[in-house]
């Protein structure tokens, strides 16, 4: 018991990993015994969040980007997430493959043909299935995927990156506080809000790798008659989650860094074949004009309530405030990766980066993809076909309405198969890493055996609430998927506060007020207090 009480001690900050471990232990046991009743009152939750806190999730996620894009033009943008002298660690094209890739490659491909489909044959202001409803599809498709969501993502990122790296505080959300609370981020304060970013990380990346299983064995019936039953979409998470697991295992370059860049040239060639087999032409015009129409309308969208129409705010509330939560449920994970991986960038390489490629990349997908589901809806060519297809075969589906012989579309289907299991395999890789930086006190170097429990838990508790969702019809899963967004809420303010540190420690930089401890991390004070990643103590009271 004693080796097991300092080992855990040494390699983990207790009191985040154990409280972590009960509720998520908790959480699942609800929706194996009771499922219904899990999504019965995760599902009122998130009415009653929709209904009294929808005004402050569209005025929250607006305050993040326009916080973004002024920190990037101020002087305060020539500050390096380092010390002066450090270089980035890996090139651009390998930053931008992991950041995109952990941040919503994923999704990219579960909705890239299927949410600008349903926002054509329901649009929230516009007539269905005209040519006004294909704009508004498409700019509510990006407004849901761009910036508003990378600026999300880039607040936490932005905020742990400069206070790890430049200040060699633990890579932990708790270490944006310490402009306002100082050493109380070691305790309550600090193990709470870690706590809450293990909660939304590991039941958000649950869900993705639920979604991703279902897609994958959605396309393995359509192609080769593999039966689409929960048996083999466990199966398929358990092998999507051993290819994760050795890509954790082999470290952050050699294996999530390598994973990730080969997905990305695999998308790329996708994406590359459906651009030149589909309407090439109608694509590059929607895409000019789709753009220009989004950043017209960005403000006006950006903060739309539908306050008088009751129909439009049913909308809001199940696609845009969905959004919003979930991506602010999913920060404390892609916040995390990306600070982790962008040491030696300066603030204003990083917001750049974060904010342009990332959207730039979406736009293009959705474009290639929904924008070619459009056109074909709208000539007649398979549009039936496109308007029944789910969301999980809906990539299929476009695929087959390519002018291509039967066994082009087979490769073409099998490589989208081949890209969403490595986009599945790369957030779990990811995922686990940061969770395991969570619950280790923000020791960016986990050890690898709890990289191994990490990524392998992650697998088990999808594959547990998958096939407890297909007892009773997908009521875990929804749950699950309910609850991350939930979390959401608590964790808006943890980020607004992130941006009031934030702001306050720049500012007593450039006073030059040291208002955090200042000392490298040396091997004898790398872990103090149970695993608590803590740098040495400034010598004295901060000025």
């Amino acid at each position: 018991m004693a080796s097991a009480r300092d080992y855990l001690r040494e390699h983990t900050n207790p009191p985040v990993f154990i409280a972590s471990a009960l509720l998520v232990l908790a959480f699942v046991g609800w929706g194996v015994i009771a499922p219904g009743n899990l999504g019965d009152v995760a599902n009122a939750v998130k009415g009653w969040i929709s209904t009294y806190f929808g005004w402050w999730y569209m005025l929250a996620v607006s305050g993040f980007l326009l916080f973004a894009i002024v920190l990037m033009v101020t002087p305060y943008g020539s500050i390096k997430l380092g010390k002066p002298d450090e270089k980035p660690e890996w090139s651009t094209f390998g930053w931008f493959s992991m950041l995109f890739t952990a941040g919503m490659g994923i999704g990219l491909v579960f909705y890239g043909v299927a949410e600008p489909i349903s926002h054509f044959t329901a649009p929230p202001t516009s007539d269905p299935e005209t040519a006004a409803a294909a704009r508004e599809a498409m700019n509510i498709t990006f407004f849901h995927w761009g910036l508003h969501a990378w600026a999300v993502y880039i607040v936490i990122g932005l905020s742990l990156g400069y206070f790890c790296f430049r200040h060699d505080l633990p890579l932990r959300p708790a270490s944006a506080f310490y402009p306002l609370i100082g050493d109380r981020i070691y305790g309550p304060i600090g193990h709470m809000v870690d706590i809450l970013a293990v909660f939304s990380t590991l039941f958000g990346l649950a869900t993705s790798l639920g979604l991703g299983a279902t897609q994958i064995s959605a396309g393995l019936n359509a192609i080769f008659g593999v039966p689409d039953t929960p048996t083999v979409q466990v199966l398929i998470i358990a092998a999507v989650t051993g290819v994760a697991v050795l890509s954790v295992m082999a470290g952050l370059d050699k294996g999530v860094r390598r994973l990730s860049v080969v997905n990305l040239w695999l998308a790329v060639i996708l994406a590359t074949v459906v651009f030149l087999a589909g309407p090439t032409l109608f694509i590059l015009q929607f895409m000019v004009g789709s753009t220009g129409h989004y950043l017209q309308h960005l403000p006006e969208t950006s903060l739309r309530m539908f306050v008088f129409n009751s129909e439009g705010a049913d909308w809001l509330s199940s696609w845009t405030l969905f959004y919003w939560g979930w991506w602010i449920a999913w920060s404390p994970f892609v916040g995390m990766f990306i600070a982790r991986i962008s040491r030696g960038r300066t603030i204003r390489q990083f917001i750049a980066g974060c904010l342009l490629a990332p959207t730039g990349a979406s736009i293009v997908w959705f474009t290639i993809f929904g924008g070619s589901a459009l056109r074909y809806i709208m000539d007649g060519n398979g549009g039936e076909a496109l308007i029944d297809a789910d969301t999980n075969t809906a990539l299929f589906v476009l695929l087959e309405q390519l002018p291509l012989a039967a066994p082009f579309v087979t490769v073409l289907a099998a490589l989208g198969i081949v890209v969403v299991a490595i986009f599945f395999a790369t957030s779990s890789d990811s995922g686990s890493l940061v969770v395991d930086m969570l619950t280790n006190g923000g020791d960016p170097n986990p050890i690898w055996q709890q990289r191994l429990f990490w990524a392998v838990l992650e697998g088990v508790v999808a594959a547990v609430l998958l096939v407890a969702g297909s007892m009773t019809e997908g009521n875990a899963l929804t749950a699950l998927q309910t609850a991350s967004i939930t979390s959401g809420l608590p964790f808006s303010i943890v980020i607004a506060l992130m941006c009031w540190g934030l702001v306050r420690q720049l500012r007593f930089e450039r006073a030059g007020i040291h208002k955090v401890p200042q000392e490298e991390r040396t091997a004898d004070n790398a872990a103090p207090q149970g695993g608590s990643f803590r740098p040495a103590p400034a010598t004295g009271r901060p000025n």
